[in-house]
């Protein structure tokens, strides 16, 4: 008996020291424009708030790398889009908009009042519009792995051939996406879970995002939603995709680009250190221009 106690108690232990990094957690739920209802958790506190934006058929769990570093000093929000993780999907439409009216139901429910939001892939296209919505909330947006060039142009004929795979066999397609996303010297386990999971998206919903998400490139509307976003813009990429530095300075009046090499598409879970390290880095800069 005294031996079952002393493992229960070890075990208790072990639990509340894995939750201690994580004493201020808050799990809530904000409802966007169209009543879809946004699962969202905040950690750690201070007066900015840094809301990370998960990618295309992803949900919040692709930070949780990020969060013990940077609750230490920020206000942490990991937000699951709609059709995403646990929030709703009733959507019928998915596009960066509805999406960045997620966010910015997050940002009102929550009272956030300055905040940095960091999105990867697709998450780059939904935090430029938030900054259009919200632009005396929002002071400075990140992205990982995204806005390579924000005036490439894309022919709708090719998005249609992109989409076919997808609409044929969706999970196939979706993992066959994934690998070459990913250097030879990744993790067999990362690679495994991240084509997994991703092929387990919602079809409907993952369709519709990469319709709206590519037609951007093709109506003009990923650069023309920068036009009058005058706060800093910075993106964190690999070399997975060429990032033309001198086309988005044209479309993006404050624009730094950093590179985080040997990488594929999820720096944030390949290499966490070394990616945390250099968010650190980025939102130190980002702070030295805001107080100027």
């Amino acid at each position: 008996m005294k031996k079952q106690l002393s493992v229960f108690l070890i075990f208790l232990l072990v639990l509340l020291g894995c939750d201690s990094q994580y004493a201020s957690v808050k799990y809530a739920v904000a409802v966007s424009s169209d009543a879809e209802k946004i699962s969202y958790s905040t950690y750690g506190a201070g007066e900015t708030t840094l809301i990370f934006v998960h990618g295309w058929s992803c949900d919040s769990r692709y930070w949780h790398k990020q969060l013990s570093t940077f609750s230490k000093n920020y206000r942490v929000v990991t937000v699951d889009l709609a059709g995403h993780g646990h929030s709703s999907l009733g959507r019928l439409d998915y596009s960066m908009l509805s999406f960045a009216q997620d966010v910015k139901a997050v940002i009102e429910k929550d009272n956030i009042n300055q905040a940095i939001l960091i999105g990867h892939s697709m998450g780059g296209g939904v935090i430029a519009e938030v900054a259009r919505l919200m632009p005396k909330k929002v002071v400075a947006i990140i992205g990982i792995d995204t806005l390579q060039n924000v005036a490439e142009d894309i022919p709708q004929n090719m998005i249609d051939e992109m989409s076919k795979p997808f609409e044929v066999d969706f999970q196939n397609a979706m993992q066959a996406f994934v690998l070459p996303l990913l250097p030879d010297a990744t993790e067999e386990a990362l690679i495994r879970w991240i084509q997994e999971d991703m092929a387990s998206a919602p079809k409907k919903v993952a369709l519709s995002a990469f319709r709206h998400y590519m037609g951007q490139y093709v109506n003009g509307e990923a650069s023309a939603v920068f036009e009058n976003i005058s706060i800093p813009v910075v993106s964190i990429n690999a070399r997975v995709w060429p990032t033309d530095l001198d086309a988005n300075k044209k479309h993006i009046q404050d624009y730094n680009l950093y590179y985080i090499e040997e990488t594929g598409h999820f720096p944030m879970l390949e290499k966490p250190k070394k990616f945390n390290a250099l968010l650190t880095e980025v939102l130190e800069s980002i702070e030295v221009k805001l107080h100027l």
